[in-house]
């Protein structure tokens, strides 16, 4: 096993393993155990009472957040005609209109956090399910994501202010960023609080028994600092 740095060691001396931290309390705790030279980024990560492996447990949604990730957004969209045209209006940073263009998407750098497409396209995004499926990027319906021109402005617009999709990975968990740490606590709480109120509707009809089992919060490259899952699901989004 590696030997942790001295400076994860430093910040791990701050955190109570055994403890359940109210969501406040483990945000202040999660900025402070940010050690890292660059602006770290918040993370929640979450275990679900539900089951992956069927379709009517699947959790998956997306979440406005009030204060935004504190990145830039880069933004894809695979579009013709007027479609594009508004998807270059509304602030794409690339527009794919043709197989050549799709072509370049795949074999390019993969330098964008969001794919967008019309409904049109998505026979040609298809092919990219082997390069955009593993990075959570291929366009859905259910996340915002396949839009007609009449909404492509909007989906490009939040996609930029801070839309987070989130989604149930193979083993029940959900893993989503909700803020950097030069955030100011209230940012983060009111961001965390707008994911929990997500991830509750969010919850599927079959799901049993406790929803959110466990939970943690933690900085880039820190020590993970539980939440009171109870708590977290009682704060007020005011946003």
């Amino acid at each position: 096993m590696s030997k942790r740095g001295k400076n994860y060691r430093a910040a791990a001396e701050k955190v109570d393993r055994e403890k359940l931290y109210e969501p406040a309390e483990a945000v202040a705790l999660a900025k402070e155990t940010a050690f890292t030279k660059f602006d770290a980024t918040i993370e929640v990560h979450m275990r679900l009472g539900v089951d992956p492996r069927h379709a009517d447990q699947q959790v998956r949604d997306v979440v406005m957040l009030p204060h935004g990730l504190g990145k830039t957004m880069r933004v894809v969209v695979f579009a013709q005609g007027d479609a594009a045209k508004a998807a270059r209006h509304a602030g794409a940073d690339v527009v794919a209109e043709d197989e050549a263009d799709v072509k370049e998407v795949e074999n390019g750098p993969m330098d964008f956090d969001v794919a967008i497409s019309t409904p049109e396209m998505m026979g040609m995004v298809g092919r990219l399910g082997r390069v955009l499926g593993p990075r959570g990027l291929m366009p859905n319906p259910k996340a915002g994501t396949v839009v007609n021109e009449g909404n492509m402005g909007q989906a490009i617009e939040e996609a930029k202010a801070g839309r987070v999709e989130f989604r149930l990975d193979k083993t029940a968990n959900l893993h989503v960023a909700i803020g950097k740490a030069s955030f100011d606590e209230q940012q983060l709480n009111e961001n965390l609080a707008a994911l929990m109120e997500a991830v509750v509707k969010a919850r599927p009809a079959a799901a049993k028994g406790a929803y959110i089992r466990r939970m943690t919060l933690a900085a880039t490259m820190g020590p993970g600092i539980k939440v009171d899952p109870n708590l977290a699901q009682a704060m007020e989004n005011t946003d």
